[in-house]
């Protein structure tokens, strides 16, 4: 059996290593069109904050990790064309010959690309991208360069506020710029979002949200030297831009069904239009189960779960549908660090799905733990449906904490589709060097069922 699989990121690599790791009767082939194989952008920061010092480290993995399971990986390879009929792919290499190969079965991982503001001068220098392993060799020497001063981002989305700080700890200035009235609006409501811009403020970075971008300046007609909203103007030395993605598709747009933005349309199989073609990762839209429809979801867990998927119902003659996935995401914003599940009240509203929304907010464990010892204030948002009491969303935050155990658990519960009355009754420990009599996740869920205040 022929498998091909076109991008070698996340889904990429987890339906290879899956299928490989499986099955002993399959030839596999992975084409990737960078010369640098997997590597990881959401470990960009990392490596630009020098807590990863070696970038060909930031990576999913080498090609000879695919090819000591018996697959291939090609590097350089640009698959521009796919016969469906045939069963047949065209590629080019480095050098720009071009090759055919076949295939049974077809796995499209081909990702996304950021996407880029159309104003005047967003062709000068200096105008720069938090993706990909040649963006990172190129900041990291713009972030060590004494004369580059004034930074600003553009986007204050996940990308945007990890190029913040970054910029921010090596000690430059930095402006962060967004057409929503909040940063990270997308991902949070209010009452969290308000607490990261004070954070952000408190550490030197300005601020501007609900501002339309209008032009990139230059003042020798090269290089950028300020950035011009509706309602200011900039310095700028460099620009990061971060303002969100657009599928990696044209080329696919007379092979396979795509909507009207470009994303691959599949099956609850996650099948295309074309026999024997499948589609995983950032480019296609997955069932939320949130949100009960398909939505985009561009996190790595998402396209891994999709290729695991793949590789174990690719064979089967009725395969189960795959079962969606929740969307859950984490950031650290200087001292403070949020885990966020699901819908909040911005995406709610985009889906059209209807919640009622209630915040928790009081002291990680029991009153009598000191600081010292390791206490602190933390946040809990829950959105659930009005009717059912299905949660829906979610989200936990908090300063010097670390909050995967509680963000790991609200995507459990969304997942597994439980109510406000299962999440303030869930039997969790306590002992108070970790946690509260009652968890902060169950106090979230009974306040909003409008019991009595723990007393502390």
């Amino acid at each position: 059996m022929k498998i091909a699989i076109i991008g070698a990121s996340h889904g990429g690599h987890e339906a290879a290593l899956e299928l490989l790791s499986h099955y002993d009767d399959v030839e596999l082939t992975i084409y990737e069109a960078s010369d640098f194989i997997s590597f990881m952008s959401c470990g960009m920061q990392l490596y630009l904050m020098n807590k990863v010092e070696d970038d060909t480290t930031v990576r999913n993995f080498k090609p000879e990790d695919i090819e000591a399971l018996g697959g291939k990986v090609l590097a350089n390879s640009t698959v521009t064309n796919i016969n469906a009929d045939q069963h047949r792919l065209t590629f080019t290499d480095l050098t720009g010959d071009t090759h055919q190969a076949d295939y049974d079965k077809l796995i499209l991982s081909v990702g996304v690309s950021p996407a880029r503001l159309n104003i005047p001068g967003s062709n000068l220098d200096n105008i720069y991208l938090m993706r990909g392993h040649d963006w990172a060799l190129s900041i990291k020497e713009k972030i060590n360069d004494p004369s580059v001063k004034d930074v600003v981002v553009v986007g204050a989305g996940y990308i945007g506020i990890e190029a913040v700080e970054a910029f921010a700890k090596a000690g430059k200035h930095v402006t962060v710029l967004d057409l929503l009235p909040r940063v990270l609006g997308a991902y949070l409501d209010s009452d969290m979002t308000d607490l990261l811009t004070k954070e952000l403020t408190d550490n030197g970075v300005q601020v501007a949200v609900g501002e339309q971008l209008e032009e990139y300046i230059s003042e020798d007609g090269e290089k950028i030297s300020a950035v011009k909203t509706k309602q200011g103007t900039y310095q700028a030395d460099l620009v990061i831009e971060g303002i969100g993605v657009k599928p990696n598709t044209e080329w696919l747009k007379d092979i396979v069904a795509l909507d009207d933005r470009g994303w691959i349309k599949t099956d609850e199989y996650l099948r295309t239009n074309q026999n024997d073609i499948f589609a995983i990762g950032d480019a296609i839209l997955p069932y939320s189960i949130p949100a009960n429809k398909p939505l985009p979801i561009a996190l790595a867990t998402t396209a891994r779960r999709e290729a695991q998927y793949i590789a174990q119902t690719l064979f089967t003659g009725i395969p189960r549908p795959f079962k969606g996935v929740v969307g859950t995401s984490a950031l650290q914003v200087f001292d403070y660090s949020f885990a966020t599940a699901g819908l909040n009240e911005t995406t709610a509203k985009r889906v059209g799905v209807e919640i009622t929304s209630v915040t928790y907010n009081d002291t990680r464990r029991p009153a009598f733990v000191s600081e010292k010892a390791g206490n602190g204030d933390i946040l809990v948002r829950l959105a659930f449906d009005p009717v059912t009491h299905v949660i829906l969303g979610g989200a936990v935050m908090a300063k010097e904490f670390d909050i995967t155990p509680h963000g790991n658990t609200l995507a459990l519960v969304i997942a597994q589709r439980m109510t406000i009355e299962d999440l303030a009754e869930a039997d969790f420990f306590f002992q108070p060097g970790f946690d509260r009599q009652w968890s902060v996740l169950n106090l979230a869920a009974q306040k909003a069922l409008g019991y009595k205040a723990f007393t502390k």
